[in-house]
């Protein structure tokens, strides 16, 4: 039998593999119906430029229209980096492009992934270099108190049972990231998926799961299909 890893161990060892995320959230502003009476092309390739070259060690892995899909959220981008600073350049620039002085950010969801404390074989899909997939359902989570006063391997148990009911929808790409002290939330969550019906299967059938009790937050869902920039600022037009 496997030994069974102690507490220790989870709290003490170092993450092989780490990276930021980013997930930013915008709203068209009151201004962004001044832009007719600009050059809408030039806006576009001005912030693209941004998006395309978002700066040294941030990759953008997509940029989503989230119109007619999430209410308070029209545009999401998500960014990646193992700088959290790099992360923080790339949104003073974005803010400063045409398009940036026309929305406003409703929403920023940070945190650090690298692989699972419970299954050192899961971690995110960002993280392990996946490609990135067309929708994108991405939330807040944090467990309840008494969570945390459950001894390790117990957690370790419900995690894995959590875990092994989610690898029943094999096309869906799972990214959760730490946010412990640094936002409101303890975990950000971020579900990849070509059809948004495996989303919400999957979420569903976790339902069942038994950690399920131990969840204190996980709303609000905002949902977004990727798309190029182009396509995206089109859709806002």
């Amino acid at each position: 039998m496997a030994q069974v890893q102690t507490q220790a161990q989870p709290e003490t060892q170092e993450q092989a593999k780490t990276a930021y995320a980013a997930f930013w959230l915008y709203q068209r502003n009151d201004r962004w119906y001044e832009i007719d009476d600009i050059d809408w092309s030039g806006l576009k390739s001005d912030t693209e430029a941004v998006l395309s070259d978002p700066g040294e060690d941030v990759t953008v892995r997509g940029v989503y229209s989230s119109l007619g899909l999430s209410a308070h959220c029209d545009i999401v981008i998500w960014g990646v980096s193992p700088v959290l600073e790099s992360l923080q350049r790339f949104a003073i620039a974005f803010d400063k492009t045409p398009i940036g002085r026309h929305v406003t950010m409703v929403q920023s969801y940070i945190g650090v992934g690298g692989m699972s404390l419970y299954d050192p074989t899961h971690g995110p899909a960002f993280v392990k270099g996946d490609e990135a997939k067309q929708y994108l359902s991405v939330y807040p989570f944090a467990k309840t108190p008494d969570w945390y006063l459950v001894p390790f391997e117990e957690r370790r148990r419900l995690m894995i049972e959590h875990g092994e009911m989610g690898r029943e929808f094999p096309t869906i790409l799972t990214n959760t990231v730490n946010s412990f002290g640094i936002q409101d939330q303890e975990f950000v969550v971020a579900l990849e998926d070509d059809d948004p019906h495996e989303l919400i299967k999957m979420v569903q059938r976790l339902r069942a799961a038994e950690v399920r009790k131990y969840t204190a937050v996980d709303t609000p869902i905002f949902l977004g299909n990727r798309k190029t920039p182009d396509e995206v600022f089109e859709d806002l037009r």
